[in-house]
């Protein structure tokens, strides 16, 4: 153990990452995903509401109170925030329902594994009866891969860049829903392995929650600059709406399959 933890064996353990997703995937029969990211700080409504009641009721029965003021605000944020984590909720379960329901390809929904918005598409493909993934990783601040997750298909990584890999490989689709530093990671490097050909085959990928969006990545901008192509606009589909995600990706996926057929 203390070799294998030292930094000679870094490639090892690197390797070991590699091989036991590799193989637990051929095992479950694991060859297409719908990937989802997003923030894991995101609550369910219901949550958001309870937190929102509780803050109110704080800041009533001290209202000069900063930390009950403090708090009601984060409750308040939470609550703007949380109708993505019902979509996300939904979205799992409609896509895993049509999944199963077809004689064609399986498509799992794989998400980061942790709260908030992986959970939510996590819960819904349980919610669906069906089975999805979990790529955990190791963080300090994030206990384990949330309970939604199929026991066999829930993973805890060391390394992001082999996490990465796993996350993309099978991948047949991508939703991202809004999300933090960790998500703009994963769309960024998502969207410049599409853009360069290094991912070759069709990739739908949904960009959910327009305004949050169009504040924070302003594509129009780098287009106007010339850092990337008009095009690059088009690579990702833009809604708000759980119906036209659900069309737009089984549409997608249907299509695409139809074309290598």
């Amino acid at each position: 153990m203390e070799f294998l933890n030292s930094a000679p064996a870094r490639h090892i353990r690197i390797l070991c990452e590699y091989e036991e997703t590799r193989q637990r995937f051929i095992q479950q029969g694991v060859e297409n995903t719908v990937v989802f990211f997003g923030s894991a700080r995101t609550i369910s409504s219901e949550q958001a509401e309870k937190s929102v009641l509780k803050g109110e009721a704080l800041v009533r029965a001290e209202p000069d109170n900063s930390d009950a003021r403090e708090a009601l605000k984060k409750a308040q944020i939470s609550q703007r925030s949380a109708p993505f984590y019902d979509a996300a909720r939904e979205l799992g379960r409609r896509l895993t329902e049509w999944s199963m329901k077809r004689n064609g390809k399986d498509y799992l929904v794989c998400s980061g594994g942790g709260p908030g918005i992986m959970e939510a598409g996590n819960r819904g493909a349980l919610e669906a009866g069906g089975r999805s993934i979990g790529l955990g990783i190791s963080l300090p601040f994030e206990q384990g891969v949330n309970r939604f997750v199929t026991q066999e298909l829930a993973f805890e990584f060391h390394y992001f860049f082999t996490r990465k890999y796993w996350f993309l490989y099978p991948c047949k689709a991508v939703v991202n829903f809004p999300g933090g530093f960790g998500t703009l990671d994963e769309l960024f490097e998502t969207t410049t392995l599409v853009q360069t050909g290094k991912i070759s085959r069709p990739l739908p990928m949904v960009l959910f929650g327009t305004k949050y969006w169009d504040q924070v990545l302003n594509m129009s901008a780098m287009a106007e600059w010339g850092t990337i192509s008009p095009s690059d606009i088009d690579l990702m589909f833009r809604t708000d709406s759980v119906d036209e995600a659900f069309e737009y990706l089984t549409t997608q996926l249907a299509a695409n399959e139809n074309a290598t057929n």
